[in-house]
């Protein structure tokens, strides 16, 4: 099953799956958080690891997306993780945080998005919840060709089992 938690920038999505996934032991995947000089980074969820996503860096590893300058390196090892994740996994839950505009273009996340989505798709007792601002979901939902979801809110984040 893949649940598609939406909503506006800076509404509070990625800190409600953080809340609910605290001290659970059937979630793994990846969390966007910013750290304290709001620079956002990647957040491993079972094992709380955290690696550097934006830099204010300008070098050959970065992509450019608005203002932000991301780690190319960052996405590789993202991908990477997210891509040893199988329906077999004992996991019950996976999040991927988030899909959004570099994805859209092939880049970012879209690696590990193209490989486990479909994995996902009719798996009644594994589930992928993917994060996606409210702006982008139609784009998101066509480019991966994900034919059955369930939309999320924040709210609705802590009702799930």
């Amino acid at each position: 099953m893949i649940y598609i938690l939406t909503g506006t920038i800076r509404s509070g999505k990625t800190t409600a799956l953080l809340n609910w996934s605290k001290g659970r032991n059937d979630v793994d995947g990846l969390l966007c958080p910013d750290n304290e000089d709001k620079k956002r980074y990647f957040l491993k969820v079972k094992s709380l690891e955290e690696f550097q996503l934006e830099t204010k860096n300008d070098t050959e590893d970065i992509l450019k997306i608005g203002p932000f300058r991301f780690l190319k390196s960052a996405f590789k090892k993202a991908n990477d993780f997210l891509i040893t994740f199988t329906s077999e996994n004992e996991n019950q839950y996976l999040i991927l945080d988030e899909l959004g505009k570099l994805e859209l273009k092939n880049e970012g996340l879209n690696l590990a998005a193209e490989i486990v989505i479909p994995e996902f798709l009719n798996d009644d007792k594994q589930h992928l919840i993917l994060v996606v601002r409210d702006y982008l979901l139609d784009d998101i939902i066509e480019h991966y060709n994900i034919s059955e979801y369930h939309i999320l809110s924040k709210e609705d984040i802590a009702n799930l089992n």
